[in-house]
């Protein structure tokens, strides 16, 4: 019988694994196999008998049931950091909330760019930062 005890997200995520691994008509042994753990812990997890699974244990059970990892790491309670990489509009939106005059946009864009050039050639050209700030006030003028 499904599900065993009743603590919350446990259940949740039991019921997302039980589901999609019946789904998929795929046995204990097989899946858990395929993730890298045993059977009796896989069991464990769909009889919500685990409180805290590893995320990596999440990561690797979402992959191989083709479930969303995000959507398992909510139910275990783990917050979720979204980098810039994953959204990049973040960034800029937070750039142009923040009410820069002019001058202070150029000064960061120059900054940026500086950032960006000592990245792609860490031995090369470096700007020192009084030239970085000529570079953003002569934009202005």
């Amino acid at each position: 019988m499904f599900p065993v005890t009743d603590n919350g997200g446990a259940v949740q995520i039991g019921l997302e694994l039980f589901t999609a691994r019946r789904a998929m008509a795929r046995s204990l042994r097989d899946v858990s196999s395929a993730a890298g753990i045993s059977a009796a812990y896989l069991q464990k997890l769909e009889r919500a008998q685990v409180d805290e699974p590893s995320p990596r244990i999440l990561r690797r059970l979402a992959e191989v049931l083709g479930i969303g990892y995000p959507r398992l790491m909510e139910l275990a309670g783990y917050e979720l950091i979204v980098s810039r990489q994953a959204s990049p509009d973040a960034f800029s939106a937070r750039l142009a909330s923040s009410s820069l005059t002019e001058t202070e946009e150029n000064a960061v864009a120059a900054f940026i760019r500086h950032l960006v050039d000592e990245r792609k050639n860490p031995e090369g050209r470096k700007q020192k930062s009084s030239e970085i700030a000529r570079t953003a006030e002569s934009k202005d003028e």
